[in-house]
């Protein structure tokens, strides 16, 4: 099959009363790229060739497609999505359409033990510092890196196999997403191409709709345990009362986030121009409400499953475990402190 999605096909988000307890019927085919043994590069440069994502898809596209991908393995869609990533802010910066074989990420984390910063050679920059959570840096061909410089912070496309950019191969003990190691890059004067002007990365609008993404691939790997759960007790001889409440909150609980996803979409892909308060205010709010849906339909599948699915299905806990590890990305309380302040300075700038 040449194509999985076509412009109508964004039907998780878009068309909410579809059984979300059935197999979708392009999963086979998706299936096959995702279970093949390709490298991490060429797994990447099919998938986003086969799901149609470019830098300039709409974020319905992309929300929805890297969701139904989580579904069927999260490990994989947490691989592809940095690369769509990156390819809009290359393409929001006005850059050329990377090679279609590169496969990019985007190192944007800071600790304060590890850090990037640009030197000025004249013609060039060059990176200097330690990056930490660089996920399969030793895999990728390139990445964004969020880097310090006297003007601020910037972004800038490396090369992660120039001879001066070396990945840092230790253990990467993970249960969850074991096949993303995330160690630290060393950055020894390599050379980097900037992207944007100083503290663009950060203040662009677009920022937050990457941050929405993300939360999809949370939802969509919530979906695919709910799915298995609901399919395991759907199969069951007799079922309980107790599952069948289960599985009601499982529904409520996934026609919630379709449909809050489906109205944020709408306002992302729509005419309105947000400012990046305005447009992280609603990715906080989204990714507040789809963290907390996603730990409670976790948690209703375990429920849903049972002890036999748990113990004895490889892909289940494999799934359990990686949508773990990937929710754990999400600040938590803090982000939810983070919409109060954010309401509280519009507030305050209202009253003077």
């Amino acid at each position: 099959m040449e194509t999985l999605f076509d412009s109508t096909s964004s039907r998780i988000i878009a068309t909410p009363f579809e059984p979300w307890w059935e197999t979708p019927d392009f999963r086979d085919d998706l299936t096959e790229v995702v279970t093949s043994s390709a490298s991490t590069v060429d797994k990447i440069t099919a998938l986003a060739r086969l799901l149609q994502l470019t830098g300039c898809s709409p974020q319905i596209d992309q929300w929805e497609r890297l969701l139904q991908l989580a579904a069927i393995d999260i490990g994989v869609a947490r691989m592809l999505e940095p690369h769509v990533d990156a390819l809009g802010i290359l393409a929001e910066a006005g850059h050329e359409t990377p090679d279609p074989d590169s496969a990019w990420g985007v190192y944007a984390a800071d600790l304060p033990t590890h850090r990037v910063n640009v030197i000025d050679a004249g013609a060039e920059n060059l990176l200097t510092g330690t990056k930490a959570w660089c996920s399969l840096a030793a895999e990728l061909t390139d990445a964004i890196v969020i880097a310090s410089g006297s003007d601020g912070n910037r972004a800038y496309a490396v090369n992660l196999r120039h001879p001066r950019v070396r990945p840092q191969t230790g253990a990467w003990p993970s249960l969850g997403l074991r096949e993303i190691p995330s160690g630290s890059v060393v950055f020894d004067r390599a050379p980097a191409t900037s992207v944007g002007p100083p503290n663009w990365y950060l203040d662009r609008p677009s920022f937050a709709w990457g941050g929405i993404r993300v939360a999809a691939c949370w939802f969509g790997g919530a979906l695919g345990l709910a799915r298995r759960a609901a399919q395991t007790h759907l199969n069951r001889a007799g079922r309980s009362p107790m599952g069948e409440m289960q599985l009601g909150q499982l529904d409520a609980e996934i026609f919630a986030v379709r449909t809050m996803l489906a109205q944020t979409a709408a306002a992302a892909d729509g005419d309105e121009k947000f400012s990046r308060e305005h447009a992280w205010r609603l990715a906080l709010r989204v990714r507040n409400n789809i963290y907390r849906s996603a730990q409670r339909i976790q948690l209703l599948s375990r429920e849903l499953a049972g002890p036999a699915v748990l113990t004895s299905d490889a892909a289940f806990a494999k799934a359990d475990a990686d949508l773990t590890v990937y929710l754990s990305q999400h600040h938590g309380p803090r982000d939810e402190a983070a919409l109060g302040e954010n309401i509280c300075a519009e507030s305050d700038v209202d009253e003077v």
